[in-house]
């Protein structure tokens, strides 16, 4: 096929790109317009002066720099998605997380579908048999972050904030009443198994969780119940349901802020690992709600999910927006902050 010659814009963005010291072309600007994860060629400069924005030339320097053989750039391309915020990009963004957050019924052989509606007695056994099949293969992981760092610290003589919830969120106890969850709600587990689930695995403070089981006793009893506001209230088919009514600008704008967050995470965790950062980082209740289930984004399915996680919860949690918001100002004081005479991790 006859390929169109490259425009005077494309071969001035690739001058540019290649004096930034990495390498682009003009078919590879092509494969990225088709994806969204750059605007139409017709965006690119600015028509007073005719020149490249600096945006767009940082982009395409960014694309440059994580495009290999072989390999996607996964959740990046969110952030150009979510960044650019068009109908359009909404439309990709909408479609990814939705696809993602389904990940476990594809990889279990099971569809929405499936997933069967009301309370009777098949509807209810049905969902308890497709909450096995969740489970059948997957990896429990031994210990999360929390704990692989205070191991670490134990072994090194550090001191670390005092654990303040569960050792494990990913215990198979855990992981077991979540795939209950994932295919039924609340409504499929009662409040007893979910507390003593969480008791099985807690690490926190005893009085912590005796204020939690209060607190939800006294809601009852004012006819309110608080576990509806928890994103798996309604199962996976909910989560699903929450993504595809979501306002396009709110979606584009929490995929912005989780992304954001999780590459700082990423930068601090990599590049300013020492005592106190870490300290910092753990002395605050997002390290709990947020960078021991999620936080950490890698590239790659697992990823995917954690964004997917995050964006749920930045969504349908109360007051979570607000403190992920607060944790990254925290993080960038860090990241900006001289390094300190602590010892590494």
């Amino acid at each position: 096929m006859t390929r169109t010659p490259p425009t005077a814009t494309e071969l001035a963005l690739a001058a540019e790109v290649d004096r930034l010291g990495l390498t682009a072309t003009c078919h590879q600007f092509e494969r990225w317009r088709a994806k969204r994860w750059l605007p139409p060629t017709d965006q690119w400069t600015d028509p007073a002066t005719n020149t490249l924005h600096p945006h767009i030339v940082h982009r395409a320097a960014w694309l440059a720099a994580l495009s290999k053989p072989g390999r996607g750039i996964s959740w990046i391309g969110w952030t150009f998605w979510a960044i650019d915020d068009t109908e359009q990009t909404a439309a990709l963004l909408r479609h990814a997380l939705i696809r993602t957050i389904q990940l476990p019924l594809r990889q279990a052989g099971i569809t929405l579908a499936q997933i069967p509606h009301g309370d009777s007695d098949t509807a209810f056994e049905t969902r308890q048999n497709l909450a096995e099949r969740l489970l059948r293969g997957r990896r429990a992981i031994g210990r999360d972050l929390d704990g692989l760092l205070r191991t670490h610290a134990g072994t090194a003589g550090i001191t670390l904030p005092e654990p303040r919830t569960v050792s494990n969120p990913f215990d198979a106890a855990l992981i077991r009443v979540g795939a209950r969850l994932l295919a039924g709600g609340l409504a499929d587990v009662s409040p007893e198994e979910l507390t003593e689930a969480w008791c099985s695995v807690w690490t926190g403070p005893p009085e912590q969780l005796d204020r939690i089981t209060a607190a939800h006793l006294a809601a009852d009893e004012n006819g309110t119940d608080l576990r509806a506001l928890s994103p798996l209230a309604h199962g996976l088919p909910g989560l699903v349901r929450a993504l595809e009514q979501a306002d396009a600008h709110l979606l584009c704008e929490a995929v912005r802020a989780c992304t954001k967050a999780s590459s700082t995470l990423m930068k601090l965790l990599l590049e300013r690992a020492d005592v106190e950062m870490v300290t910092v980082l753990m002395d605050d209740v997002m390290w709990d709600q947020w960078v021991r289930v999620g936080g950490i984004a890698p590239a790659g399915r697992l990823g995917e999910a954690a964004i997917t996680l995050s964006t749920v919860q930045y969504l349908l949690v109360p007051g979570w927006a607000e403190d992920l918001h607060r944790y990254q100002d925290r993080m960038d004081r860090l990241l900006t902050a001289p390094p300190p005479d602590g010892r590494p991790m």
